[in-house]
């Protein structure tokens, strides 16, 4: 558990945690493709792979998060959200396959040309889907009790993020 949640596991609302954990990985993809523009990027050093990486697992946690805590949980309390959650739940299988594809370019130590194209196609598509994601299920997710790290798979980010671990290891 961060340091910064009570006891319960619960700082503040999900659906405002979620719209927290959304921003910070927005910013994280932001800071990613713009590490691909600066002197040496495009060489993809071994910082920007640890980057990269470092991205990939916490989106990833979050979206397994998602489909095996919140999503249920919200299935059961609001049955009306299943056809969103069964779409973004979809979502979810195609970002994952993006997070594999970025995975084997950084694997065959593709240019850096390659992994902005499959960046610029991941971050579009993460766009359009934290933005339906948050205007379907923010209400809902503030009503629904739970440990955030259980339901959303990764804590909103503080003083020290994932990502910023992964550079410095």
């Amino acid at each position: 558990m961060h340091p910064s949640h009570p006891s319960s596991g619960r700082l503040t609302a999900l659906g405002t945690q979620l719209i927290e954990i959304h921003d910070w990985l927005r910013e994280e993809l932001t800071r990613l493709r713009a590490s691909l523009d600066s002197p040496g990027g495009a060489a993809l050093s071994r910082e920007l792979r640890a980057h990269c990486v470092g991205f990939c697992t916490a989106l990833d946690r979050h979206h397994t998060g998602e489909d095996g805590g919140a999503f249920h949980a919200l299935a059961e309390q609001a049955p009306e959200l299943r056809p969103v959650l069964a779409e973004l739940s979809a979502d979810h299988r195609i970002v994952a396959d993006l997070l594999r594809r970025l995975d084997a370019l950084l694997i065959e130590a593709a240019d850096g040309r390659s992994v902005r194209a499959e960046l610029d196609g991941l971050a579009a598509l993460l766009e359009t889907h934290f933005t339906y994601e948050e205007r379907k299920l923010v209400a809902a997710l503030n009503r629904l009790a739970g440990d955030p790290v259980e339901l959303l798979g990764v804590t909103p980010p503080h003083e020290g993020d994932i990502l910023e671990r992964t550079e410095t290891a």
